[in-house]
């Protein structure tokens, strides 16, 4: 077999639902398999896999075991060469492990491939390519310097700068969101390191690929939506367990000074604090207006759903570029478009004031985030015209 995509889920249903549907049509006519373990979710992400998706295999862990040993217990049920550890909280296009298994296959001493991730509103995510977090490169990501100077090499190693989004390159770190290797590199390492809990194990991953003497990736010929974010609830656990992993892969890789810990332990106190800010719900607000992107021409079941609050049907690149001045949420017709041109789309027309949802045939919500830092929204479509 070519390929496993391996899905570890957590109480994210829609996305979870979502997230599949894509990897199905990206994997058609390919020897691959996608393995979804679920984490003890209490909603019906379960019971949803059952009904929609039969021929997917489905392990139940009956506790939360966190996101190395969830991941290691599907990679141990896969068949695949190669495997994809894939969020739920994505959406692939249609060619994206074509794309990314043509360049690994391509590599000498290939160690994990990432790609380039945008949110749901189309904003690249810099930790699509990253460093490795050294206390000097941790301290020019804490204090900023990576942002003050992003040519110089001495600052901009944390986002891995000397790639711009659209160059292809060696990079050190990769994001767990999505990362392709071979399932016998995975194995050599010895999968994810299970004393972490969540948090820090794609850091470690990736950076024992390194010591393997591996090359890894950040390939940006495909795009991935990363609706970053909503398997987690930015809290006061999330700080704690943030603080927890970066010790523990610091302690774990690194012999630092007295000094070196002190600094590491402020560090992570004040990373985490802000990051815990970051992740705040934001008050959200209506649009001013809604607009449907589809290729239809015929009055189709989504339109019927949202006669009585859309406003515009988009025909034309003209029409969006003329309502910047209005806060839009445009909804993207997945009966009537491809993943690929839906992940398009939100990359072309991202703007501050717009937003983006989508909306997948044979369901009854619309799903999508505003930011990087919010939980996803989810709209049933019985209650969207109230």
């Amino acid at each position: 077999m070519q390929l496993s995509v391996i899905i570890l889920n957590y109480k994210v249903r829609y996305f979870l639902e979502l997230c599949v549907l894509s990897v199905q049509k990206a994997l058609e006519g390919m020897d691959a398999e996608i393995i979804v373990v679920d984490n003890d979710s209490s909603d019906d992400s379960c019971a949803m896999m059952k009904s929609r998706f039969p021929n997917v295999k489905l392990i139940e862990n009956k506790e939360n075991v966190g996101f190395p040993k969830g991941n290691n217990i599907g990679v141990a049920h896969a068949k695949g060469e190669y495997i994809c550890i894939l969020n739920p909280d994505t959406v692939v296009a249609e060619d994206t492990f074509r794309k990314v298994l043509d360049f690994a296959k391509a590599q000498i001493d290939l160690g994990i491939v990432g790609c380039k991730l945008i949110d749901g509103t189309g904003k690249f995510l810099p930790e699509s390519k990253r460093g490795v977090p050294t206390p000097w490169v941790a301290f020019t990501k804490l204090f900023g310097l990576y942002n003050l100077f992003p040519k110089t090499s001495a600052f901009n190693k944390y986002y891995a700068q000397h790639l711009s989004p659209i160059e292809t390159g060696k990079v050190a770190i990769l994001v767990g969101a999505f990362m392709v290797l071979k399932r016998e590199l995975y194995n050599e390492i010895g999968g994810f390191d299970e004393r972490y809990f969540m948090y820090g194990e794609d850091v470690d991953l990736s950076y024992m690929a390194l010591l393997k003497g591996k090359n890894n990736f950040y390939f940006h010929d495909t795009t991935v939506i990363h609706y970053k974010g909503e398997s987690t609830v930015k809290d006061g656990t999330y700080m704690k367990r943030f603080q927890r992993a970066m010790h523990f892969f610091y302690k774990k890789h690194f012999n630092g000074s007295v000094f070196f810990d002190i600094f590491m332990k402020v560090g992570i106190v004040l990373f985490s604090i802000i990051k815990m800010f970051q992740g705040k719900q934001k008050l959200k607000t209506l649009p001013d207006s809604y607009g449907l992107f589809t290729s239809s021409d015929q009055l189709n079941s989504l339109r019927e759903k949202l006669q009585n609050r859309l406003t515009l049907k988009v025909e034309s690149a003209e029409m969006v570029q003329l309502a910047t001045n209005k806060k839009i949420e445009f909804i993207i017709d997945l009966e009537t478009i491809t993943f690929k041109q839906a992940i398009n789309i939100i990359e072309e027309y991202h703007k501050p004031n717009h937003t983006f949802k989508l909306w997948v045939p044979k369901t009854d919500f619309i799903i999508g985030s505003n930011s990087s830092n919010d939980r996803g929204e989810v709209i049933l479509l019985n209650e969207f015209n109230k």
